[in-house]
């Protein structure tokens, strides 16, 4: 996973890294790049992975998300067990080049989580009170 072998350029300087028109990104130290997924025709947030440069290429290459995973420690294409496959609409990198984000259409019956909702992000964190928080709230 942490191979520096891949087929990207290495990062240059700032200014060729933010303005520059070549895809340098740039893994951690863990060799990985984090990814957000959205709705491509809703918008909304389904779930942030995680991408090393095998991941990031074969999704470029199929148009299918490619993720690794941090906890089996291993390359997986979303939905290739639940058939909630993703399809790239739109991939973009931002300025820094070390975040990505996927706009996908999502096959398949249920969602993007592995708990069957439809989005990771189904708890509501209230915001703008200092008392201590006991639970979340849930929009589902």
């Amino acid at each position: 996973m942490h191979a520096r072998n891949h087929p990207f350029a290495n990062p240059g300087g700032k200014a060729e890294v933010e303005e520059g028109a070549l895809l340098m990104p740039r893994f951690g130290a863990d060799g990985l790049i984090t990814c957000v997924t959205t709705d491509a025709d809703a918008g909304d947030v389904l779930m942030v992975a995680h991408m090393n440069a095998d991941a990031l290429a074969r999704t470029m290459a199929t148009g299918e998300a490619w993720y690794w995973s941090r906890s089996r420690g291993e390359l997986w294409r979303k939905g290739a067990t639940s058939g909630q496959l993703q399809t790239v609409v739109e991939m973009r990198i931002d300025c820094d080049q070390d975040a990505v984000w996927l706009k996908v259409r999502v096959g398949g019956d249920g969602g993007c989580c592995h708990t069957g909702r439809r989005s990771c992000f189904y708890r509501i964190v209230p915001v703008g009170t200092r008392e201590r928080l006991l639970g979340f709230a849930s929009d589902i």
